[in-house]
């Protein structure tokens, strides 16, 4: 896992000086509804958002030699808000990231982690799709728990894989060690390619198979 995600954040002065002067590509970065970002004029758009909180939003960042980099409002300024998220998810479809099968979960589950923006990727139509083909199920279970990870399995799985899937997630959530920062302590729910919605932590066990919350994006 590249150092450049976790860098110090830098002067607003040198940020937008140095994204005027960059090559790099543009991302959209998941964060949690507490991230500091937000109380710092960090651009965002809501991902899951509920009456009570925002739990998942999208900063958007840039990857440099030495850290990372966050768009702020002074950035728009200068660039058209419209163009920048164009390129933004332009970027994503074009960043590569492969699944594979999870003996763990007896290859009936899909992992893509390890990559900057593996977790990022659920926002990419074309990537869930390939997810939806390669377990053969048309409504599936997602955790992004953390940044760089992503764990799928189909929401109809049976009842001893939606387990292991649970445990797996709730590793990933617990663990401090690999400094890859936190998401959310949710599971997505897939359609189509789409994210239709989100099952907290806590309604998980007996209400898997049942409607939840639906979040739509950007709301």
């Amino acid at each position: 896992m590249s150092n450049i995600l976790y860098g110090k954040e830098k002067s607003q002065e040198n940020i937008i000086e140095q994204t005027k002067n960059s090559n790099h590509n543009i991302y959209p970065i998941l964060k949690p509804g507490y991230w500091v970002g937000l109380k710092t004029g960090a651009i965002n758009s809501n991902l899951i958002n509920t009456e009570a909180r925002r739990k998942v939003v999208i900063g958007y960042g840039i990857n440099t030699p030495d850290s990372f980099v966050y768009l702020t409002q002074k950035h728009l300024k200068s660039m058209d808000q419209k163009q920048m998220t164009n390129e933004v998810f332009k970027n994503l479809e074009n960043y590569q990231t492969e699944f594979r099968y999870s003996e763990m979960l007896q290859n009936k589950g899909l992992i893509a982690s390890g990559n900057d923006f593996s977790s990022e990727k659920i926002l990419s139509h074309s990537h869930m799709l390939k997810a939806h083909a390669m377990l053969g199920a048309d409504d599936l279970l997602v955790s992004i728990a953390r940044r760089s990870s992503m764990i799928i399995i189909s929401r109809d799985t049976n009842e001893a894989l939606l387990g292991v899937f649970l445990d797996m997630h709730s590793a990933i959530w617990s663990d401090d060690s690999s400094g890859n920062a936190p998401i959310a302590n949710i599971l997505f729910t897939v359609k189509e390619g789409h994210i239709t919605g989100h099952i907290a932590l806590d309604d998980i066990t007996p209400n898997i198979k049942k409607d939840h919350c639906i979040s739509p994006l950007y709301t």
